[in-house]
């Protein structure tokens, strides 16, 4: 396990279903010495890293409405489809603690994707020492063009990880680790289109001021294609395992509480009849 890395994709709301698969391996005590996320995925990773069972489900389907971080209030008080002060701020500090220490002081080596706005190229963060910073990382990580603003830090704007790298599976390879499990949040032969729409959208709000992001974005599906080719034949190579949904995928925007929960769980039950078969790739 020491050489083993977990890679988790993003997929905004989708990443619940890594959320339910976690959780099945905290309650077991796996945890791998390396995870890197992306967007939702990064947020799982970060409370993997703490060891949070059932934070980041929490977060995602909150039971109370008024703290509901998507629909008609959150849009009232942010003015955006996502209410990331809520997700960034008020949820790790008030409503969903998070445990800061533990995440300090765990030894497993954790990197959050962030898409640089400047370079359009993909960077992998982390901040052990200043627990703002990391929350600003994690945001960085989920915020999603046209829907959200830019990150910065140390003076610099990012966004949405995935812009760059959805599923860095390339970057932990270069780091040394010589297996991964990689959770999708996509079916299986999922592959990304290019928008007309979307681009004439992107061209407007990013061409000017953000060139090298524009074209990360318009590069995306391809590079994403290019990755699934690469994760599946080292899955069929046996060299990784790969979680993903059986089930048709959600939305990203979905906030039926019920269908959230279904696919959480779904998470669980997919690791949990697949926990054998990980075992025995951990241990080969």
């Amino acid at each position: 396990m020491k050489k083993t890395g977990l890679v988790l994709e993003g997929g905004a709301v989708r990443g619940v279903f890594t959320a339910g698969a976690l959780d099945f391996l905290m309650e077991r005590e796996v945890y791998l010495p390396y995870v890197i996320g992306v967007s939702a995925g990064a947020c799982n990773a970060v409370d993997y890293v703490a060891r949070q069972i059932g934070r980041t489900r929490d977060c995602m389907i909150p039971e109370n409405k008024k703290d509901s971080y998507m629909g008609l209030q959150a849009f009232l008080r942010s003015r955006t489809l996502y209410d990331m002060d809520l997700i960034f701020d008020k949820y790790p500090r008030e409503l969903f603690p998070f445990d800061f220490e533990t995440y300090k002081n765990s030894p497993i080596r954790c990197e959050m994707a962030v898409t640089n706005c400047l370079t359009g190229k993909a960077e992998y963060l982390d901040d052990r020492e200043d627990m703002e910073r990391l929350l600003l990382i994690c945001r960085a990580s989920s915020s999603m063009p046209v829907v959200s603003k830019p990150v910065e830090l140390d003076g610099v704007p990012y966004m949405d990880g995935g812009l760059a790298d959805s599923v860095p599976i390339s970057r932990m390879l270069r780091a040394g680790y010589k297996k991964a499990v990689v959770i999708l949040t996509r079916n299986a032969g999922y592959r990304k289109k290019l928008s007309k729409k979307g681009v004439v959208i992107y061209k407007k709000m990013y061409g000017k001021r953000y060139p090298e992001l524009y074209r990360a974005i318009c590069r995306r599906p391809l590079i994403y294609n290019r990755t699934m080719e690469l994760v599946e034949r080292l899955e069929k190579e046996g060299r990784i395992f790969v979680l993903r949904p059986e089930t048709p995928v959600i939305s990203r925007t979905e906030r039926r509480p019920e269908v959230l929960k279904a696919f959480y769980s779904h998470g669980c039950e997919m690791m949990e009849r697949r926990y054998k078969e990980l075992l025995s790739y951990l241990e080969q």
